[in-house]
């Protein structure tokens, strides 16, 4: 009886290796790297979606980096031709609930293979009672499109306006 539940058991564990059910294998997401200047830090809780999430509290200077895989999106029916395309449509959403919002025309340039848009935004925070900036930025490479946010009062955008910049034009997947 020993030797009947003993083949058994053998015979249920090679014929489950040898099931019919072809797998492929799916890879999600992928790493990017960007530059931060040294007076920076990760963080958490600036916003939910972003995958790099930087400060200053000392300076009161904040960024996010939001990552849009291309598969991703074309898989939720949101289909983009170009950087232009998706930057128009996220700058039409951008501090869409602000009355007092202003947004600069974006530029477009290109670095070897990876295409960069970037614009100005601004608007008066009601609650926190000082005008805020926006260095917004757009990366596209080949495989995901990149929101690129970093913010401080409209007082001190001078003073970091080039340090976003930087950052903006650092990121590489």
């Amino acid at each position: 009886m020993k030797k009947i539940i003993y083949l058994s058991l053998v015979f249920l564990s090679f014929s489950s290796s040898f099931s019919q059910t072809v797998m492929k294998e799916i890879t999600v997401g992928h790493p990017f790297t960007v530059a931060l200047p040294n007076y920076m830090i990760r963080t958490t809780g600036l916003n939910d979606v972003a995958s790099l999430q930087y400060k200053n509290v000392i300076k009161d200077i904040y960024g996010i980096v939001i990552e849009d895989n291309k598969e991703e999106l074309v898989l939720a029916e949101m289909n983009y031709s170009s950087i232009e395309e998706f930057t128009g449509e996220f700058a039409k959403s951008f501090l869409k609930d602000q009355t007092s919002k202003k947004l600069s025309k974006p530029v477009f340039t290109k670095k070897g293979e990876i295409r960069f848009a970037e614009f100005d935004a601004s608007f008066f925070d009601a609650e926190s009672e000082i005008e805020i900036y926006y260095l917004v930025g757009v990366v596209e490479t080949k495989t995901a499109f990149y929101k690129v946010l970093s913010w401080c009062a409209v007082l001190e955008k001078d003073s970091y306006k080039e340090d976003f910049r930087k950052i903006l034009y650092s990121l590489r997947d």
